[in-house]
């Protein structure tokens, strides 16, 4: 007999075990991403091996470490990546705490109450270099998903009130966000990264203007104070407004495409007109409270502002005035030189023949400063529009409006000190002695011994009238004593207590009574007429 050698049946047990191992494993390998490690300035809310990486709410990875710094500066996580996160970890993708926060007029992050706090991550659509060390944003992303849009780079002097995430507005619509911004040339301006998502971003053109929309505008108008808020949210964190001249045929702007921010919308307007005219008047007389950037006006309407108030002494005058240099938007007249088919200095030119001149005016009397107005000033003396390379010179007046009324009050004023009240005293007094003198003269004083004459006469013609007063005024009252006999004698026979009264009282109650007696005989036959033959029955 010989034995056959074979494997045992129990053998497979611990191959199975290694294979199960094996696929384990290889799955757990195969599902394992690479391992990143982010540096954050504080690690709020974190903890190794319970945080998570998530994108769009998806599990990305596992905090597995989280350690300082070397230099003591920053905070290293280090997470633990899975498969799907591989692609997405290159050079542009963002990374952040997610925490409650007031971020951007937004509450974010209310979520991790409950669940606490993770890293959130925002990879970009355009790709990069896998990278696998990064630095974490202290704040979150203004935009957090792929919103379609163009972002555009608004150039400023100074940023005020505007923050990152204040909205853009264009007509009242909040259509885009503040993205951030960076320092310009040699830090003189800064540059806003401007975001205006679709389809809004279509109504951005080249000749398009901006401003900014932040805080309360407040004016005094004609028809009291006008206050212009765009909206709560950008007097809160500021805002950005821009609008678009229809019909210029200017392209639509592209991404990246640079624009001047305006300080507020009438600055905004103001630069949109091409056509300016730079001109000067020199004024004779006090420029107190005309500053640089008070209004210049046209029949009320503004078209330019003040750009300097200066002295200079002037030959010709002998004599120093205030130079006055402004700007005018020719533009703001409408069709003005298409209608006349002459440039806009001949037109100036026109206007100054025909006596329009540059007055200071004080546009209220509440407000305390001055502005340049254009008027036809009547009987103004002849005069010319000259030039000075690019500035025209127009002739000035004296001030307009209330200035005007106060010059009238001061020249009433001064001819009622014209005004001789020594003399018109003097006259008074002349007049009142003449009167006296007249009064108290022979004439007045017959007059008087006239008049008592004829009252002596008068009162000897009365006197015996008066002495039988007392006969008729006794016949009188024995007249209303007869009268007062005869009402009492009147009461007595057919007073309430006389006896006529009381028969006329009985008489009364027997025809009553009759009256009765015969409604009962008639109830009577009217039910039983056969009464009449038979008499009255038992019933």
């Amino acid at each position: 007999m010989r034995r056959r050698r074979r494997i045992p049946l129990i053998w497979l047990v611990p191959v199975l075990t290694g294979l199960i191992a094996a696929w384990l494993a290889w799955d757990t390998y195969s599902k394992r991403g690479p391992t990143i490690v982010i540096s954050f300035d504080a690690a709020a809310g974190l903890a190794a091996g319970q945080s998570q990486l998530k994108f769009k709410d998806v599990t990305m990875g596992t905090v597995k470490s989280i350690a300082v710094a070397p230099d003591l500066t920053k905070v290293l996580v280090t997470i633990e990546t899975t498969h799907e996160a591989r692609p997405l970890l290159n050079d542009r993708t963002i990374f952040w705490i997610v925490k409650p926060q007031l971020f951007a007029g937004n509450i974010s992050g209310l979520d991790t109450l409950l669940s606490g706090s993770y890293v959130g991550m925002l990879p970009s659509a355009e790709g990069g270099k896998p990278q696998r060390e990064f630095v974490g944003r202290r704040d979150p992303p203004i935009l957090t998903t792929e919103v379609p849009g163009t972002t555009f780079i608004l150039d400023t002097r100074r940023l005020r009130s505007i923050s990152l995430g204040s909205p853009i507005f264009y007509r009242d619509i909040e259509v885009g966000t503040v993205l951030g911004w960076d320092l310009g040339d040699m830090a003189r301006t800064v540059a806003i990264h401007a975001f205006i998502r679709a389809p809004f971003d279509k109504y951005v053109h080249d000749d398009s203007t901006f401003w900014n929309a932040s805080g309360i505008s407040v004016k005094l108008a004609g028809t009291g104070i006008d206050v212009q808020m765009e909206s709560v949210r950008a007097l809160l964190m500021g805002g950005i407004a821009f609008e678009s001249k229809p019909g210029t045929g200017a392209p639509v702007s592209t991404a990246g495409h640079r624009f001047q921010l305006y300080a507020d919308r009438e600055a905004a307007r103001s630069a949109g007109f091409a056509q300016h005219l730079q001109l000067v008047s020199n004024f004779r007389g006090s420029v107190a409270g005309l500053d640089v950037g008070a209004d210049v006006t046209l029949h009320g309407l503004k078209i330019g502002e003040v750009t300097e108030v200066g002295l200079k002494f002037d030959p010709k005058l002998n004599r120093i005035v205030a130079p006055v240099h402004y700007r005018i938007d020719a533009g703001r007249i409408g069709d003005i030189a298409a209608v006349r088919g002459m440039p806009p200095g001949t037109i100036a030119e026109e206007m100054v023949k025909r006596g329009f001149r540059a007055v200071l005016q004080a546009p209220s009397l509440i407000a305390p400063g001055k502005i340049v107005a254009i008027e036809q000033v009547p009987d103004a003396p002849p005069d010319e529009l000259r030039r000075e390379g690019d500035v025209f010179i127009v002739p000035s007046s004296e001030g307009g409006g209330f200035d005007s009324i106060t010059r009238s009050a001061s020249e009433l004023l001064s001819k009622i000190n014209r005004i001789d009240f020594d003399g018109i005293g003097v006259s008074v007094a002349n007049f009142a002695k003449g009167l006296d003198s007249k009064i108290n003269g022979p004439e007045i004083k017959s007059i008087l011994a006239d008049t008592q004459d004829t009252l002596r006469k008068i009162d000897a013609g009365v006197g015996p009238a008066m002495a039988k007063l007392p006969e008729i005024a006794n016949q009188l009252q024995a007249a209303l004593n007869q009268i007062t006999r005869l009402a009492s004698s009147i009461n007595t026979g057919y007073g309430g207590d006389s006896r006529l009264n009381r028969d006329i009282e009985n008489l009364v109650r027997q025809f009553t009574e009759t009256a009765r007696s015969v409604r009962a005989l008639s109830d009577l036959l009217t039910r039983n007429p056969e009464a009449l033959i038979k008499g009255r029955g038992k019933d």
